[in-house]
C-alpha cells in the first residue's frame, strides 16, 4: 500500500508468531489473526520515522539532560541506568532490564503525569528547538508518546531508501510518503500517539529492547532501471523501477504472485504469451500470477513503478 503520513501514526510494535497466537486466542477482538507482521517502508519522498531504541550513550545523555523524564519514570531507576557500564560481560542483559523498567514506567504513567511532563518538556524545548517533540506534542497534546519518542531513533529516509521493522520492535511513522509492504496480518500493539486501543502492558513486555540505529536498505541494481530491496523476511521483496520515457524493462517470471503499483507516469504492460499491451497510468495496480513474465514500456515521460512479491531468497530454498 501507499502511505501518505501528514500526522504521526501510533507508537506500536508487531508481535512475533508465537505471541500473535497467544494474543489472538485471548483477545480476538483486538488481535484478529494469529500471524506476525514484519513490514518495510520504502520512501517515495523524504520520510520520517521513529524506530528502535537509541544507543546506551544517547540514552544516558537524554536522561541527564531531560529532567521531565525523571519526574515520570522515577529518578532512582534513571540513576541506576546511568551507572550501567556497556562493557559488562552479561550480553547487555542489565541494560535491557533497566531500559525495560524505565520505559514501562513511562508508558504506564497516568494521563495527568504524562500531560504535565509533556507540557513542561514543550515549554523548555521551545528554546532548544527540538522540532520533532514539538510537532508531536502539537498533534497529540499531553500524550505519553511525546516523551517516549525521545527513547527512539529518529530516522529520515531519502527517496529510494527503505526501513524494515521486525517483530517486537517499537516504531512510529512520523511524516512523508512511502510504499509499505508487510506480511498478511492486522496485528498491531499500540501504546502512544493514538486515540485507538492501547495495550501498554503487552507492548512493554514484548519489546526486545535492542539498542542502536536501524539498518537502512538502499537496494541493489537488477538492471539499469530497477533496484531490488530484500529485507530479512520470507514474505516479501520490492522492486523499484524508474523507467525513462520510451524505454522498456522486463520483470522475469517468478514462482510467486506479484503486485505492480504505478506511482507516476504512464506506459504499457505486456504479459508473456499475450499480444496485447495494456495501458497503465499513475494509480493503477496490476496483479501478476506466478510464473508470469511482465514487460513494461514507458510513454513519453518517465514511468515510476513498484513490484512487490514473495522474497526470492525464500523461493530458492523451497
Amino acid at each position: 500500500q501507499i502511505l501518505s503520513v501528514a500526522k504521526a501514526l501510533s507508537i506500536q510494535a508487531h508481535p512475533d508468531k508465537e505471541l500473535a497466537k497467544q494474543l489472538h486466542k485471548s483477545h480476538p477482538i483486538a488481535y484478529k489473526d494469529d500471524n506476525h507482521k514484519p513490514e518495510m517502508a520504502l520512501a517515495l519522498s523524504e520520510f520520517h520515522a521513529l524506530c528502535g531504541f537509541i544507543s546506551l550513550q544517547e540514552l544516558k545523555d537524554m536522561l541527564q539532560n531531560t529532567p521531565e523524564i525523571k519526574e515520570v519514570v522515577n529518578a532512582e531507576d534513571a540513576n541506576q541506568l546511568l551507572q550501567v557500564n556497556d562493557e559488562q560481560n552479561d550480553g547487555g542483559l542489565e541494560i535491557k532490564s533497566r531500559l525495560k523498567s524505565i520505559f514501562t514506567r513511562l508508558m504506564s504513567a497516568s494521563k495527568e503525569a504524562a500531560a504535565e511532563s509533556a507540557s513542561n518538556l514543550k515549554n523548555r524545548l521551545q528554546r532548544e528547538k527540538e522540532n520533532l517533540v514539538l510537532q508531536l506534542e502539537k498533534q497529540y497534546p499531553g500524550d505519553v508518546g511525546v516523551i517516549a519518542a525521545l527513547f527512539l531513533n529518529y530516522v529520515k529516509l531519502k527517496p529510494g531508501q527503505a526501513l524494515y521493522i521486525g517483530a517486537n520492535e517499537p516504531h512510529a511513522y512520523v511524516a512523508g510518503e512511502c510504499i509499505e509492504v508487510m506480511a498478511t496480518s492486522d496485528n498491531v500493539v499500540r501504546a502512544g500517539l493514538t486515540p485507538k486501543y492501547r495495550d501498554v502492558g503487552t507492548l512493554c513486555s514484548m519489546l526486545t529492547y535492542k539498542q542502536g540505529r536501524p539498518e537502512i536498505l538502499k537496494g541493489f541494481a537488477l538492471n539499469r532501471y530497477t533496484t531490488r530491496y530484500l529485507p530479512p523476511f520470507d514474505e516479501f521483496e520490492v522492486d523499484r523501477c524508474l523507467l525513462p520515457g520510451g524505454e522498456s524493462a522486463v520483470f522475469p517470471a517468478v514462482e510467486g504472485p506479484s503486485i505492480f503499483v504505478i506511482a507516476s507516469g504512464e506506459g504499457a504492460m505486456l504479459t508473456a504469451g499475450s499480444s496485447t499491451r495494456d495501458a497503465v497510468v499513475e494509480g493503477d495496480v496490476v496483479f501478476a500470477t506466478a510464473d508470469t513474465e511482465i514487460s513494461v514500456r514507458a510513454g513519453r515521460t518517465e514511468l515510476h513503478l513498484y513490484r512487490a512479491g514473495v522474497n526470492s531468497r525464500f523461493l530458492q530454498i523451497l
